[in-house]
């Protein structure tokens, strides 16, 4: 009897450690790597950013959410920014965490990209990808060897930048805000994604050292850097808290109501709401 001979098994991706940590810590989004999808609620990065139709019935989304949760509508340009933030925030932990936990920086243009907001998906097809040269991937097809962390962190920005610049260019006719706040609400994405996902790997404080070295304020087209400081709280213990480069609007449905790292909300707030 002839057997057939043995068919190799597919070798991971490089970066697909990464995201099957994410998605074990923070089952709410799944990363698929493969082609970008079309339909059943897919929407591609790419066409985001042209501008269009697809972005029309993106932020229909949200225009209906804020209805239903809030019983008011939006102005246009406060649903425009939700609309990014609940794009913006996964779309840059596609490049971070592979950072984070690999040292390994994928390049994901907009044509790389789609997401599926209703059930947490996003897919990512990753054919390039930056890390050290004492990285045992370095020899692999679609690897590019830097000379060290500051160029790795180099490329993190600049593969943060060439995903998310034409994305901003697509959401800014909707949202009334130049480049320079558009680019402060990319900065706020890259630090509170990877800040949050930090905690989640029991790693927050390295993960702010991270951010700060990754965003240390002089970073165009970055705007501003993490801005952690700590408080303290009732018992003496370290609160980490942070202000946001940018605004999110959401006090324009609840004043009284701001996000707790938004400069407009007093510190006595912040310290209240991190102990409750």
């Amino acid at each position: 009897m002839s057997l057939a001979p043995a068919v190799p098994a597919l070798s991971p991706s490089p970066v697909a450690g990464a995201y099957a940590r994410l998605s074990e810590v923070f089952p709410g989004l799944q990363v698929l790597e493969e082609a970008p999808r079309r339909g059943d609620g897919w929407v591609g990065a790419s066409e985001l950013a042209a501008g269009g139709p697809a972005l029309d019935a993106f932020l229909a989304w949200d225009d209906a959410q804020v209805l239903r949760d809030y019983g008011q509508r939006a102005r246009p340009d406060v649903v425009a920014s939700f609309g990014l933030h609940r794009y913006a925030w996964p779309a840059c932990l596609l490049i971070t965490i592979p950072w984070f936990l690999l040292r390994r920086v994928p390049r994901m243009p907009v044509d790389a990209v789609s997401f599926q907001r209703t059930l947490g998906r996003m897919t990512a097809d990753v054919t390039e990808f930056a890390c050290l040269p004492d990285d045992p991937a370095a020899g692999l097809p679609g690897a590019r060897v830097v000379a060290g962390e500051e160029a790795l962190r180099a490329e993190v920005r600049d593969a943060v930048a060439e995903h998310l610049g034409p994305v901003l260019e697509g959401f800014r006719p909707r949202m009334r805000r130049g480049p320079r706040a558009m680019w402060g609400m990319a900065t706020d994405e890259i630090v509170e994604g990877l800040w949050y996902l930090g905690h989640l790997f029991g790693q927050e404080r390295r993960a702010m050292k991270e951010l700060e070295t990754l965003l240390p304020g002089a970073t165009k087209p970055y705007v501003g850097s993490p801005s952690f400081r700590e408080l303290t709280g009732p018992d003496g213990q370290p609160l980490p808290t942070r202000d946001r480069a940018s605004c999110c609007l959401f006090y324009t449905l609840r004043p009284e109501d701001t996000c707790v790292t938004c400069p407009r909300t007093c510190d006595a707030d912040r310290v209240a709401r991190l102990t409750d």
